[in-house]
């Protein structure tokens, strides 16, 4: 497990992050989302040691030191790949440096390469790829040596859905292997879909930690989803809705003022008949991170 306590970093008279608190458990996808400039590569650095804060961090209960980077898989938000090397001349490259022998390594490049569909050859050019295949090599560099706590600042950015697919499997696959892992991202879809534990910051703040499912229902049961013939002017009439969002067709979302209205609105939409849809559930994380990052909460 990685714990992280109290930890606080300042450059000059800003305060990037201050009294942070959480955990990454083994064997578990931990989200950390917040808006930029609220903290995300700085706690990554402070893992990473690339700097020096206030605070204590520990990887299974001993400080993160040289010792234990080789266990450690980290895919930077500026990608860093050198650009008159070979795929297999990269991979090989950073496996040595994480104390991978090259004869461990080479034999299981075309493995990887064909788990994340590169589109090149192991003895082509990093230079001659596309953008995403070199991204997609430098995720390969990330999870080849089979770290035990993999760090992923903003890994989706700028795949397509079919090889963000192939990513979200890969850090499925790194979980069940038992591995830790922490990665941020501004799109909620892909933090909802594949995190255990969500952390969010703000301009240095913790404001939400805990598993997708606590951090939801903190909110309470706010929306309805509902099918129904009802016009949007009739759903707004409805007691304690006091937002009405069309989705599609006859399908709506209604933002309740209190929770607790759910059985009295489903009476008066059904009136003891059958309704195609009727769901109250909390708000999404991307409600959530809209609600947390706006001024009324600062």
């Amino acid at each position: 497990m990685l714990a992280i306590q109290h930890l606080h970093k300042q450059f000059g008279s800003v305060t990037a992050l201050d009294d942070v608190s959480f955990n990454v458990p083994a064997g578990q996808i931990t989200g950390l989302i917040g808006q930029n400039g609220s903290g995300k590569s700085t706690t990554f650095h402070s893992i990473l040691n690339f700097l020096k804060y206030d605070g204590t961090i520990r990887w299974q209960g001993k400080p993160v030191t040289e010792s234990v980077f080789d266990e450690i898989g980290y895919l930077p938000e500026e990608r860093s790949l050198m650009p008159k090397l070979t795929i297999e001349q990269q991979i090989v490259y950073l496996a040595r440096l994480k104390n991978k022998p090259a004869r461990e390594i080479r034999p299981q490049i075309d493995h990887w390469l064909e788990k994340f569909a590169v589109k090149g050859k192991k003895n082509d050019q990093i230079k001659s790829l596309s953008k995403g295949n070199q991204q997609k090599v430098q995720l390969i560099v990330t999870l080849i040596h089979h770290p035990k706590l993999i760090i992923l600042d903003e890994p989706f950015s700028g795949l397509d859905p079919v090889n963000a697919d192939l990513l979200q499997n890969a850090i499925l696959e790194a979980k069940q292997q038992g591995a830790a892992i922490i990665f941020s991202s501004h799109n909620m879809a892909n933090v909802e879909s594949v995190c255990d534990r969500l952390v969010m910051l703000r301009t240095g703040d913790l404001v939400l930690n805990g598993t997708i499912s606590e951090v939801r229902d903190q909110f309470g049961k706010s929306e309805v989803y509902v099918t129904t013939a009802w016009s949007e002017a009739q759903l707004s009439e409805l007691p304690h809705v006091v937002q009405v969002t069309h989705i599609r067709g006859q399908r709506y979302v209604l933002r309740l003022d209190d929770p607790a209205a759910g059985p009295e609105i489903f009476d008066q939409l059904t009136k003891g008949h059958y309704i195609e849809e009727f769901s109250q559930q909390p708000p999404t994380l991307d409600e959530i991170f809209r609600m947390k990052a706006g001024i009324n909460h600062e």
